[in-house]
């Protein structure tokens, strides 16, 4: 049994007892809007709970929050960007595991809960497995972006599946249109975008097993099923189906590749990218009118349910006192998240809140596709070594877009990977 005050869900208050109440410190990478929204969050937790909860962001969290877990001085729970960087604090011995009986509640209240709870488990000190971060806040990948008006003047319609969508991609050629806008320029982290489009792909077209594998090196990125992955995003960048042609989608700035969305006529017809896009399309543009999403399908003949690809936060507990084992049952109520959704920017796998709480009609819409998810894997590239999920699978996907094969792509990878040994 959960050793909680807010064992399940049921919330009993604290009250303002000083012997009871503790002092409670939070550290994340939030500054800014995030971080007025965070506080809002935990306001309610102290209100509910009697606790004195601050928070404190940084925009060098991955940094400082290893410098004081070293130091002694960790705050008693950490919000983490990545989940790779939790890891490894669990194996150095610096988390504290969650309560007993989180997994089942994660596996049994949040869609896709068996994926969080993997997520979420690491190997710590003493050599075993334990459950240490909560997911909260969630960010999706899988979308498809276009015009809605553009879509009805050509009568087409939302594909359902990969294979429709790949039959839409022919049509709109066969109407003497251009279906796709894509774009990897990124200054520096030039390649990324098509990162996404490969681990959608091996979700798409691998088990989550092999997908967990790849991540790990225990695929390896030259195996024939990720090189059927990289061939997978090379099928959307044949000349016919992209704006300026192949030779164009490594040179286009991701930032400036949805604009052709709006064009008179229409440059492309469909933009796949993560919820965050919408900030890089013309000014006034009202998402849900003049421009709209869905989900980026499945195959139906591959039989791999709904996977959705993103990225989240995870709560751990880096200096354990009981008010944090409250902080993270609390996190398991509706109403942690129905507070932070009632603001903007969340999303959340939980299945117990009210859909009615978002403020953002948009954001009730990517939460459903959230919601629908069979699986739900991290950014991939997010959970590699950084001289490959932030180098050479970026340089990588430069040089498949320029010409090279898929398969020498993944040997390149692969040997840049093994160097690191």
């Amino acid at each position: 049994m959960k050793k909680s005050l807010y064992a399940g869900v049921a919330l009993v208050a604290l009250g303002a007892g000083a012997a009871q109440a503790e002092d409670l410190t939070v550290f994340g990478p939030w500054l800014g809007a995030d971080q007025e929204m965070v506080e809002t969050v935990l306001a309610k937790f102290a209100e509910t709970s009697g606790h004195n909860v601050s928070y404190v962001g940084s925009d060098s969290f991955e940094q400082q929050i290893v410098v004081d877990a070293e130091a002694g001085s960790a705050p008693n729970v950490s919000v983490f960007p990545q989940p790779g960087l939790a890891a490894d604090m669990a194996r150095r011995g610096f988390l504290t595991p969650l309560a007993e009986g989180t997994a089942d509640w994660v596996k049994e209240n949040y869609a896709a809960g068996q994926s969080w709870v993997d997520l979420g488990t690491y190997t710590g000190a003493d050599g075993a497995d334990h459950l240490y971060g909560f997911f909260y806040k969630v960010d999706l990948k899988s979308l498809v972006w276009y015009v809605p008006e553009n879509f009805e003047d050509a009568g087409y319609e939302i594909p359902q599946t990969m294979e429709e969508l790949k039959a839409l991609t022919d049509q709109i050629v066969a109407d003497g249109g251009t279906p796709w806008c894509i774009g990897l320029g990124s200054g520096g982290a030039t390649g990324w975008p098509a990162t996404d489009w490969v681990e959608d792909m091996m979700l798409r077209t691998q088990s989550p097993e092999d997908y967990d594998a790849w991540v790990k090196n225990d695929l390896k990125f030259n195996d024939p099923k990720v090189v059927a992955a990289i061939d997978e995003f090379g099928w959307f960048i044949q000349d016919q189906y992209v704006a300026g042609g192949k030779g164009a989608v490594a040179s286009t700035d991701f930032r400036d590749s949805p604009k052709g969305l709006f064009a008179a006529p229409p440059q492309c017809y469909m933009h796949r990218q993560a919820s965050f896009i919408p900030a890089f399309f013309p000014e006034g543009t009202s998402v849900g009118e003049d421009a709209d999403f869905f989900y980026f399908p499945a195959y139906a003949e591959k039989d791999l349910g709904s996977p959705v690809l993103g990225a989240g936060t995870l709560w751990a507990i880096t200096n354990d006192s009981p008010a944090a084992h409250d902080l993270i049952a609390w996190l398991e109520t509706p109403e942690a998240h129905e507070t932070w959704m009632a603001m903007k920017g969340f999303l959340t796998p939980h299945k117990g809140v009210n859909a009615d709480a978002f403020s953002d009609p948009t954001l009730r819409k990517m939460n459903e596709i959230l919601l629908g998810a069979t699986t739900f894997r991290f950014d991939g590239s997010d959970l590699m070594p950084g001289g490959v999920g932030a180098g050479s699978f970026w340089t990588g996907m430069v040089d498949y877009a320029g010409g090279k094969s898929a398969q020498e792509v993944g040997d390149a990878i692969q040997s840049s990977w093994d160097a690191l040994k």
